[in-house]
């Protein structure tokens, strides 16, 4: 138990004397990434968060470091190449970098498998329960069939990386399903297999299918309506109420014109002047007044001015009977 206890504290010793720190881990990427087929080349870059001094590349059969490189401290990369790939390449790889000021090494990167394609495996098939041509919403099957038990893999041309996996059955089929595919599923798809064991081989890519999906003649909308359908059903019903509402102004506008026709004080008055004649021989005796006759008469249409109230003039007598 001593010599243990001593080893860790002379450890922890050791590091803070050597200044060490905590780096950034790199990224591991490969080149090619997918389609790598034995006696093939293929390319790992280690990719440096900062400038370094060493950089190593380790492999996971044995977790041994199969690479050390001394880098440019003006570069963010550094390359490891594998030329003429064998089976016992397939496998797991991470790298990390060191620093010398002050002196650092990284934490790991995240793995990377590099996956070989043996060519002697025999090809998957594969079958599709829909027809070529569905519509938008439809839920596809498709059953990839080999005759190991290992992990089988759905590709989609132009994607690098498989789209689905999972071990088959028992009799060697796997079923994956594609739900409510949309346009941007349509395309050729196919698969492949990993028997299984400590090396990542792969089948060649099998037979394939291929998907088109029909597009809806407007994109739905939240309530499962075409788009069209919906706009058409909404601008329908705003034309349906501005209608009513004008047939309701205008109802309301004519019923109040008819009261005002058929109310009694609605005939509008005017005045015409009226003149009564006096023989001369009382005019010694009289004055003129003033009388305003009231008499109906129609104004003429479209007239806003106001009448003004005509004069009526009579002789009165002031000076009593005769």
């Amino acid at each position: 138990m001593a010599p243990r206890a001593l080893a860790l504290i002379l450890g922890w010793w050791l590091a803070a004397a050597s200044g060490a720190q905590q780096l950034p881990p790199p990224s591991l990427s490969l080149h090619p990434s997918h389609g790598v087929s034995l006696g093939d080349a293929v390319t790992l870059r280690c990719h440096l968060p900062r400038p370094a001094a060493r950089v190593e590349f380790y492999k996971e059969e044995s977790w041994g470091l199969v690479k050390q490189e001394d880098v440019d401290m003006a570069l963010d990369v550094a390359e490891f190449t594998l030329d003429g790939v064998n089976k016992e390449d397939a496998v797991k790889y991470w790298c990390q970098y060191r620093v010398s000021e002050p002196r650092g090494t990284s934490e790991l990167s995240d793995p990377v498998e590099l996956v070989v394609t043996d060519r002697t495996y025999p090809l998957p098939s594969i079958s599709m329960s829909s027809g070529r041509n569905v519509g938008t919403g439809t839920n596809v099957t498709i059953q990839c069939h080999n005759k190991y038990n290992g992990v089988t893999f759905l590709h989609k041309d132009g994607l690098s990386a498989p789209i689905q996996h999972q071990k088959p059955d028992g009799g060697g089929t796997a079923t994956f399903t594609l739900f409510e595919v949309t346009p941007a599923d349509s395309g050729t798809y196919r698969c492949s297999y990993r028997p299984g064991g400590l090396y990542f081989l792969s089948s060649p890519l099998g037979e394939n299918v291929t998907l088109e999906v029909t597009p809806l003649t407007g994109s739905q909308g939240d309530n499962g309506w075409p788009h069209g359908t919906l706009v058409a059903a909404v601008a329908g019903s705003c034309a349906a109420a501005f209608a009513f509402i004008l047939v309701l102004v205008a109802s309301f506008l004519l019923a109040a014109r008819r009261r005002r026709i058929q109310s009694p004080g609605a005939t509008p008055r005017s005045y015409e002047a009226v003149q009564f004649q006096v023989p001369p021989a009382d005019s010694q005796a009289l004055t003129y007044a003033e009388l305003q006759a009231l008499t109906h008469s129609t104004p003429p249409p479209c007239s806003f001015t106001t009448p003004e109230p005509p004069t009526i003039y009579a002789e009165v007598g002031t000076g009593g009977p005769r």
